[in-house]
């Protein structure tokens, strides 16, 4: 945000000074964040919670003070678990005409033999099992 100070009249000059002073003044009297996260943490621990219990943090962890002295984790992405469909089994949609036990699901890259076909110009619709 670049103002232009030129452009100002003397009035505006004056009402951005006096915002500037005030803005000047809240941040005089914060704290520095890492005391206050330090202090924060300190009064969770005592409680016997983490700050990821209390505030939902990333990567949250459930022991209460496992790891107290420790430092603290790098943030991460949380991390999800297996899907529910993962590994499942899908029938086969596509088979190759020249070789019968080659077939594909329709799901992922579609193999060479269904590609060399394609770029021949045949229509993936002539594959399927009917």
């Amino acid at each position: 945000m670049a103002l232009d100070l030129n452009s100002m009249s003397a009035k505006e000059l004056e009402s951005l000074i006096a915002q500037a002073n005030k803005r000047r003044a809240v941040l005089k009297k914060r704290k520095p964040i890492a005391d206050v996260r330090k202090r924060l943490e300190q009064l969770a621990r005592a409680e016997g919670y983490s700050i990821g219990e209390l505030f939902g943090a990333r990567g949250a962890s459930t022991s209460s003070s496992a790891n107290s002295d420790a430092a603290p984790a790098k943030r991460t992405r949380a991390k999800r678990g297996p899907s529910k469909f993962a590994g499942t089994k899908v029938a086969p949609k596509y088979r190759n005409p020249d070789n019968a036990n080659e077939t594909w699901s329709g799901r992922g890259k579609q193999p060479r033999w269904l590609q060399a076909y394609t770029s021949k110009g045949h229509a993936l619709d002539s594959f399927l099992i009917r």
